[in-house]
């Protein structure tokens, strides 16, 4: 088998001309030169170069052999920039998942597009998944970042959920709703609603956080006839089925028909979430570290002359 080194021995000679003007720009001696172009041509079971008192010439071995020879060179230099690159986590695709509730638009899609601007080789894989199933996709190496909503009811094992923001919930209401006229609104006068998302018994996120504001308030968030803990509610919502608290960020991607108000009550927030896998390949850490804000530094003690 021949090696690398041999390979580019070879191309060297062929490009300079002669084996002592190789020798001298590969810095060994010119013996060895020859040796290790001996040794290719006793492998190759031909000669590769006809030696002249003048120069080398190549035989028709040896034309052939050259450009393979360099592209050989030039592909390993290649594989061997993508390795690099890879391992610095500046070349590859991020398998994304968001919730239905964590809409990639706003403060998200700049934060995504400036990252990706720093990152030219990186490429993203958009998909949509609730919190609990994006748990699972990182926990089995299917999915590499989640951005889901608090609270989580089961964490797993091994996977790191870091808060990134909080924003405010608002109600959303059809626009011809007996509440849309006004600008505030408080959670009781919610009592007699139909809600078209309910928290499911065994998921956390936003459904869960919405009911459990409604009961310190004293009731259970009423069902509509119609529900849906996706996307999918908005347009629940413009068709009057009922109404919902939404996170602020969900008015860029309402359709016309909705209207948005705001709750008297200062804890009605929700928090948006960063999930991935402990101990994460260099990849997904320069996400996260462009994601997540820098802890902040301790104070430091400052004495003052007395």
């Amino acid at each position: 088998m021949l090696s690398t080194r041999q390979l580019r021995y070879f191309v060297e000679i062929a490009d300079c001309g002669s084996f002592s003007a190789a020798a001298e720009r590969l810095f060994i001696a010119q013996s060895a030169l020859s040796r290790q172009i001996k040794d290719m041509e006793n492998r190759l079971q031909t000669p590769l170069f006809e030696r002249t008192a003048r120069q080398p010439r190549l035989t028709g071995a040896g034309e052939a052999f050259l450009p393979r020879a360099r592209n050989l060179l030039t592909e390993l230099n290649k594989a061997s920039d993508i390795a690099t690159e890879v391992g610095k986590g500046r070349l590859g695709t991020l398998r994304l998942s968001h919730s239905s509730t964590v809409p990639i638009s706003g403060r998200l899609l700049r934060d995504i597009s400036a990252y990706l601007d720093q990152q030219p080789g990186v490429s993203l894989d958009i998909g949509k998944l609730s919190s609990e199933a994006q748990l699972e996709e990182l926990a089995e190496g299917r999915l590499d970042i989640g951005l889901l909503r608090l609270p989580i009811l089961r964490q797993r094992e091994g996977i790191q959920v870091v808060p990134l923001f909080t924003e405010k919930l608002l109600l959303a209401v059809p626009t011809d709703h007996q509440l849309a006229a006004l600008n505030t609104v408080d959670l009781a006068q919610l009592k007699d609603e139909a809600f078209v998302s309910i928290p499911h018994p065994q998921r956390g996120g936003l459904s869960y956080l919405c009911a459990d504001l409604c009961m310190r308030q004293g009731f259970f968030p009423q069902p509509a006839r119609v529900m849906s803990r996706k996307t999918t509610q908005l347009q629940l919502i413009q068709a009057g089925f009922g109404i919902a608290l939404l996170p602020e960020s969900m008015q860029d991607i309402a359709p016309i028909g909705v209207r948005f108000l705001s709750l008297a009550d200062p804890d009605c927030q929700s928090t948006v979430a960063l999930a991935y896998r402990q101990n994460p390949p260099p990849l997904i850490h320069q996400f996260i570290q462009t994601f997540t804000p820098p802890p902040n530094p301790p104070l430091i003690p400052t004495c003052s002359n007395s």
